[in-house]
C-alpha cells in the first residue's frame, strides 16, 4: 500500500512541476508581450539544436551528469551511519527506512528494530534524511530530561497550511510551546479533576446501562467502539461543557467528528505518514492533522459556546472547563502583550478531544481484553473494587479513592506497558549534540526514543509478553529501571493530560468491573494473537475486540 502512496507522491510532484511550467510558459502572454512558444525543456533555445548538431548530445551529457550526481549524493547519504560507526538498516533508495509504513504499525516496527539491534541506538533514514532510534534508558534520560533544552521540539509537524493542527500543544514548536505549556498546566490540577466527578459518574452510569441493553439483545460488545463513545462524552464535556449522549446511543455530533478523525483512507494514511515521518511534504501537499470537517466543527462549537457564555471579554475567576481556562489564558496574554489567536485556542481544545478520546478508549479496551483471558486477575481486582465500594459507596468512588487502589493501578500500568498508544517519543536536535563518546549528531537530526522496545525488553520486564500486574506492586516497582517505562513520555514534553486520561480510565473500568464479569467470546483470539492496526500511527486493535460481559449478581443494583 505504501508503494501506491509513494507513486501518488511522485505523480503529484510531476503534476506540480507541470503546473509550474504551465504558469511560466504563459508569463509573457499574461503581460501581452509578443513571444515565441517555449519548448518544455529548452525554452527558446531550440535554435541551438539546429545551429549545432552536438547540442542534443551535450544536453544528454548534462542530464546523465545530473543523474550521476544525484546517485553519488545518495551513495554518500546511504553510507552516513556506516561512516559514523552506527548499526543501521540498509536504506531503500527512495523510502529510506520507511518501507514498513501502511504495512506494519510503527510501534510494532519499533519493537522489531529493538530486537534486531540490541545496541544503544540504531541509524535509520526518513527518506534521505538520517534519523536515530534510541534504545538505551541512560541516553533517553539525557534526551528527554537532562538536555531537554536541546530537544524541545518534536520532529513531527502539521505545517503552515493547518494552523489548528500545527498550533496545538502536541505539534507546536518552541517558544510558543513553552508559553502554552506553562499556561495550560493549571487546567489539570487536582482541584479541576475533582470538579469532573459528577459528570464522569453520570457517564459511567450511562456506560453500565448501555452494556446492560446490549446484553439483553444478546450482543457481543465491540469494546473499542463502546469505550470511544464513553471517552468522547467525557472529553467533550471537559473541553466545552457539552452534555453528550454518545455513551448511551453511540450517535452524537462530536462522536461523528472523532469517528471521522480516526477513520482510515488512502489520503489520510499518506497525510499521517507525512506528518509523523516526513513533515517536509506536509506544506507541499497541504496535508492537515485534522480533517477539514473536524476543524470546521471545533471552530463553530468554540465560537458558539464562547458567545453563549458572554464573549471573549467575560471575566473568569474560576474556570469550570478547558474552554474557560483557554479564555482566561487569552485575557492574561493580552495583559502581557502576548496575543493568543483564536486558532491557538481552538487547537488546544481540538487536540484535547481528539488526542484524549482514543488513547483512553484504547487503554480501556485492552484492559478488558486482557482481563477476559485472566480470570484470576479479574477476580482479585474485583475484590479490591468491591471493598472500596462497600467502604465509600458508589458515589464515593471518586478520583482520589480510585487512584489509591493499589492493585487496580498495577493493572492499568501493565496495560499501558503492553499497549502504549504511541510507542516512541520523537524529538529533533536544535544543535549538534554528543550522544556518547562515539557519536555526535548534527543539528536537525530526528531522534526517536524507543519506549515500546524497552517495555518489551526481558532484561527490564521479565516475560514481557505476559500480562502481569504484579510487576508494578510497590515491592517490585522499585526495581524497575528509570526510563524503561514511559507510556506517557518523560520530561518537560511529557503528556500534559496524563492525570485526566488516567482518571477517565479508572472511572470507566471500575464501574464496568463492579457490575459485570468479563468472559472471552468463543473462538476469540488471545491477546498475543489479536491483530494490530497496520495502517494507523497509534497502537490500536486491527479488528473488533468483542467480549461477553455477564451481569455480576454478587453486586447489588447500583444504577
Amino acid at each position: 500500500m505504501f508503494v501506491i502512496l509513494v507513486s501518488i507522491i511522485l505523480l503529484s510532484l510531476s503534476w506540480l512541476a507541470w503546473r509550474h511550467w504551465a504558469r511560466r510558459r504563459n508569463y509573457w502572454k499574461r503581460r501581452g508581450v509578443p513571444h515565441l512558444p517555449p519548448h518544455p525543456l529548452l525554452g527558446s533555445l531550440t535554435f541551438l539544436q539546429r545551429e549545432n548538431p552536438m547540442f542534443v548530445i551535450l544536453v544528454s551529457i548534462i542530464l546523465l551528469s545530473l543523474s550521476w550526481l544525484a546517485w553519488r549524493h545518495w551513495a554518500r547519504r546511504r553510507n552516513y551511519w556506516k561512516r559514523c560507526g552506527v548499526p543501521h538498516l540498509p536504506p531503500h533508495p527512495l523510502l529510506g527506512s520507511l518501507t514498513f509504513l501502511q504495512q506494519e504499525n510503527p510501534s510494532v516496527w519499533m519493537r522489531r528494530m529493538y530486537d534486531r539491534f540490541r545496541g544503544p541506538y540504531v541509524g535509520i533514514w526518513l527518506f534521505w534524511r538520517p534519523g536515530l532510534i534510541i534504545n538505551c534508558p541512560e541516553i533517553a534520560r539525557k534526551v528527554l530530561v537532562k538536555d531537554a533544552n536541546v530537544f524541545k521540539d518534536r520532529f513531527l509537524s502539521s505545517g503552515k497550511t493547518d494552523p489548528v493542527g500545527a498550533l496545538n500543544l502536541f505539534t507546536v514548536k518552541d517558544p510558543l510551546w513553552s508559553s502554552l505549556r506553562r499556561r495550560l498546566t493549571v487546567v489539570f490540577t487536582s482541584h479541576r479533576l475533582r470538579a469532573l466527578h459528577s459528570l464522569t459518574a453520570d457517564k459511567c452510569a450511562d456506560l453500565v446501562h448501555r452494556i446492560r441493553n446490549e446484553i439483553q439483545q444478546n450482543k457481543y460488545t465491540d469494546l473499542r467502539v463502546l469505550f470511544a463513545d464513553f471517552t468522547t462524552d467525557i472529553t467533550g464535556c471537559a473541553a466545552f461543557g457539552l452534555s453528550g449522549e454518545a455513551t448511551l446511543t453511540g450517535h452524537r455530533a462530536m462522536r461523528r467528528v472523532t469517528r471521522h478523525f480516526m477513520a482510515y483512507s488512502m489520503l489520510r494514511g499518506l497525510c499521517w505518514s507525512s506528518i509523523f515521518f516526513c513533515p517536509q511534504l506536509v506544506d507541499v501537499f497541504g496535508f492537515s492533522l485534522f480533517p477539514e470537517s473536524a476543524t470546521k466543527y471545533f471552530k463553530e462549537i468554540f465560537r458558539t459556546v464562547v458567545k453563549k457564555r458572554g464573549g471573549y471579554d467575560r471575566k473568569i475567576d474560576e474556570p469550570k472547563d478547558l474552554l474557560d481556562a483557554l479564555l482566561k489564558i487569552r485575557q492574561e496574554s493580552l495583559n502581557d502583550k502576548e496575543e493568543i489567536s483564536e486558532d491557538i485556542l481552538v487547537a488546544q481544545a481540538a487536540i484535547f478531544v481528539e488526542g484524549g478520546f482514543d488513547t483512553s478508549a484504547g487503554a480501556m479496551t485492552y484492559a478488558i481484553y486482557e482481563l477476559a483471558f485472566h480470570p484470576e486477575i479479574q477476580n482479585k481486582l474485583y475484590e479490591e473494587l468491591l471493598e472500596a465500594k462497600n467502604q465509600y459507596g458508589v458515589e464515593g468512588l471518586d478520583g482520589n479513592v480510585l487512584a489509591g487502589l493499589n492493585y487496580f493501578n498495577c493493572v492499568i500500568k501493565e496495560v499501558t506497558r503492553k499497549y502504549s498508544s504511541m510507542g516512541w517519543l520523537d524529538r529533533i536536535a536544535s544543535q549538534d549534540y554528543r550522544i556518547d563518546d562515539k557519536l555526535t549528531i548534527s543539528a536537525g537530526t530526528p531522534v526517536y526514543v524507543n519506549a515500546i522496545g524497552m517495555h518489551y525488553d526481558p532484561d527490564y520486564f521479565p516475560e514481557p509478553n505476559k500480562f502481569d500486574p504484579d510487576r508494578f506492586l510497590p515491592e517490585n516497582e522499585k526495581n524497575i529501571k528509570p526510563f524503561t517505562f514511559m507510556p506517557f513520555g518523560e520530561g518537560p514534553r511529557s503528556c500534559i493530560g496524563k492525570r485526566f486520561g488516567l482518571q477517565t480510565v479508572r472511572y470507566g473500568l471500575a464501574h464496568v468491573l463492579l457490575n459485570y464479569e468479563i468472559e472471552p467470546v468463543p473462538d476469540a483470539p488471545t491477546p498475543s494473537q489479536a491483530k494490530i492496526e497496520k495502517r494507523g500511527m497509534f497502537l490500536m486493535p486491527g479488528e473488533p475486540l468483542r467480549r461477553a460481559l455477564v451481569r455480576n449478581n454478587i453486586v447489588e443494583e447500583n444504577y
